[in-house]
């Protein structure tokens, strides 16, 4: 019996998440920091965001979630709110309360001002030792662009990102906040060292990223390519630079199918099975992966003839037969009915909304997401809980 009670205990310990027991306070605000302590949230850390009065402006990117915003609900999930004026000396304070028994420190308010309002982090990690600060802003903390506002879509430009993006013409932007989310992830992981790097050594240190790094190391391929080969890669919309055939094709029926031949075995099949055309692989300006990229307005024609004959089911069939690569151009909406989506429920005011569960599923799984907080939802008890620290 009392081997079943260990067993049943370390079983109940083991669905509170790896990062129980840690307190994470987060200065926060908009998607990039919100993000990180959303998903050290999900991992069972007590996470405090701490608001302006008037609430993380994020709050008021849209309204369509039951009138919360769409943004707010995704990444403020499981946190408790607290709403401080750090130029009030009380609500300083607090701030200070509360990160005095912390593990981890967070903001991603403009550089200088953190530190401005006595909440500078290696100043914190001086009076803390064991404490774990991250710092994220646009630029880095020096620079002549330091002082930059810098948004995801301004970082987008400002990195090269949009010049490498989308297709021939008018610039666009990628559709999601792409350097938010992975400055957020950027957080995430040196936040999760540190951690570790204290289990050895006892004490806590700084973690600093930026926007501008997080775009710039996505770009590394295009950067190398530029540096080393002379020239940039061009913006070829959902075709490949240096693969063919890759790309989208139009079916019979007005549906597109994305495909994408990377080596000459998966070619030869391609041929043979979906064109119905073995001869095709073997023409000569075709026989090998650079014969196919200079040709690739002919042979790009020649694949559209054939998922032009055809609807779409017929062409997912022969792709699969073919063991081909390829992907649907979906609309959200086919998202939001895609048989591989899964999805975990998550109240908001009153109801239960369906958002895209974490992309890793672990054994602490819960199922099922916390509400996000209103705005000073927990400020009263937050202040009762620190009232002796505060004092």
């Amino acid at each position: 019996m009392a081997n079943e009670a260990l067993t049943a205990g370390v079983a109940a310990e083991d669905t509170r998440g790896p990062l129980s027991g840690l307190l994470v306070v987060a200065l926060e605000q908009a998607v990039a920091v919100p993000y990180c302590t959303s998903r050290l949230a999900d991992a069972g850390a007590r996470v405090i965001k701490v608001e302006r009065p008037e609430g993380d402006f994020a709050r008021r990117y849209d309204r369509y979630v039951h009138g919360e915003s769409s943004y707010f609900v995704w990444i403020n999930r499981g946190k408790e709110s607290i709403a401080l004026d750090l130029r009030d000396p009380r609500d300083a304070a607090q701030l200070h309360a509360m990160i005095a028994r912390a593990d981890v420190f967070i903001q991603n308010l403009a550089p200088g001002a953190a530190a401005r309002l006595g909440f500078g982090s290696d100043a914190l990690r001086q009076r803390h030792p064991r404490l774990i600060t991250c710092d994220l802003s646009g630029y880095g903390e020096a620079g002549p662009l330091r002082d930059m506002k810098a948004y995801d879509l301004l970082v987008q430009a400002e990195s090269g990102l949009v010049s490498v993006s989308g297709a021939p013409g008018e610039w666009g932007r990628i559709g999601v906040s792409v350097c938010d989310i992975n400055a957020g992830m950027n957080a995430l992981i040196g936040i999760q060292q540190a951690l570790l790097q204290r289990e050895r050594t006892g004490r806590g240190s700084g973690v600093k990223v930026s926007l501008f790094s997080t775009a710039a190391e996505l770009m590394s391929v295009p950067l190398l390519q530029t540096v080393h080969g002379g020239e940039p890669p061009a913006r070829v919309g959902l075709r490949h630079p240096t693969i063919a055939p890759y790309g989208a094709f139009s079916c019979a029926d007005g549906h597109d199918i994305v495909i994408s031949i990377q080596n000459e075995r998966e070619w030869h099949q391609f041929c043979n099975v979906f064109m119905d055309d073995a001869g095709m692989a073997d023409d000569p300006r075709f026989g090998t992966l650079s014969d196919r990229v200079a040709n690739r307005g002919a042979l790009d024609a020649r694949v559209q003839q054939r998922f032009g004959s055809l609807a779409h089911g017929e062409a997912i069939d022969l792709l699969m037969a073919a063991d081909t690569a390829f992907a649907s151009v979906n609309s959200v909406s086919d998202l939001a009915r895609h048989p591989q989506l899964h999805t975990w429920p998550m109240p908001v005011h009153g109801a239960t909304v369906r958002v895209p569960a974490p992309p890793y599923a672990m054994d602490w799984d819960s199922g099922a997401f916390a509400p996000a907080p209103g705005v000073n939802e927990h400020g009263a008890a937050l202040r009762a809980e620190f009232a002796t620290e505060a004092a």
